[in-house]
């Protein structure tokens, strides 16, 4: 799992942080939803798990996110999504064996 940013691989890499901009009750949700993600052989596996991973739209195609505490949604994309293009043009997100990070988004 990669970060977009250097700073945002700080913040996700501390408890201390993640309570501090997002309290108690979010910094748990992140925390858990990383490890889930982490734990996940490829991105098909999620749609198994609690959050509602769901893909994305519009100006965020090709992008995913999964509920943390509302109405925050972790978003992540495919880190080479050239390699897992289905001959439509969308993502098949069975074949993303690593992800990136792209933030925490309040998008309702």
């Amino acid at each position: 799992m990669l970060f977009i940013a250097a700073k945002l691989r700080e913040l996700f890499s501390s408890k201390a942080s993640l309570t501090q901009k997002y309290g108690p009750e979010g910094a748990r949700r992140v925390m858990l939803r990383l490890q889930q993600l982490s734990a996940a052989e490829d991105m098909g596996d999620m749609k198994h798990l609690p959050g509602r991973v769901h893909e994305l739209t519009g100006d965020r195609a090709g992008h995913q996110a999964t509920d943390l505490d509302h109405p925050r949604r972790l978003i992540f994309r495919p880190t080479r999504p050239s390699l897992c293009l289905k001959p439509d043009g969308g993502i098949d997100w069975t074949a993303v064996d690593s992800i990136t990070v792209i933030g925490i988004a309040e998008y309702h």
